[in-house]
């Protein structure tokens, strides 16, 4: 049997991101793409992301970029859109936070973008407007819809 000289699996290359410091060239869009913010992580390589052109698209995360460049919920993308399917897209590139800002300067991105903070798009997503009543009643114990119901049949069966 022979024997090995390698130096193991990939698993050894796990931890190391070979260009993360470098600066890369600041890329714009060109037609049949357009920018946008992530709105939710859908799993499976896929999100749902806020275009600034004023539409909700299902995007898609390329095959290049799956396992190597996360995407989180409220990064900016560049995303391909489809000429047969309005509605989808395919992320392309992943903007850093210093490049979005960069695209904001430049006039690329509206003024109304925010680039760090992740909930930007929830306002009426959420079901975070509920109010709850948390009084108590006279007796100085908070009621319920269990008493009281059990109040009024013990109510009933004294007639």
């Amino acid at each position: 049997m022979p024997k090995n000289k390698g130096k193991g699996g990939k698993n050894r290359r796990r931890g190391k991101n070979e260009n993360e410091g470098e600066k890369r060239e600041l890329v714009f869009k060109e037609d049949g793409q357009e920018y946008a913010q992530v709105v939710k992580m859908l799993g499976n390589g896929r999100l749902e992301a806020v275009c600034f052109d004023g539409q909700r698209r299902l995007c898609h995360i390329r095959g290049k970029m799956r396992k190597k460049v996360w995407i989180a919920q409220g990064d900016i993308i560049l995303i391909g859109l489809r000429d047969y399917q309005d509605d989808k897209g395919d992320v392309i590139l992943k903007y850093t936070a210093d490049e979005a800002r960069n695209l904001k300067l430049y006039g690329e991105l509206p003024d109304h973008a925010k680039i760090n903070e992740t909930d930007n798009f929830g306002e009426g997503d959420h079901d975070d407007d509920i109010q709850f009543d948390f009084t108590n009643d006279a007796s100085g114990k908070a009621g319920s819809a269990s008493e009281s119901s059990s109040e009024e049949e013990s109510d009933s069966d004294d007639d």
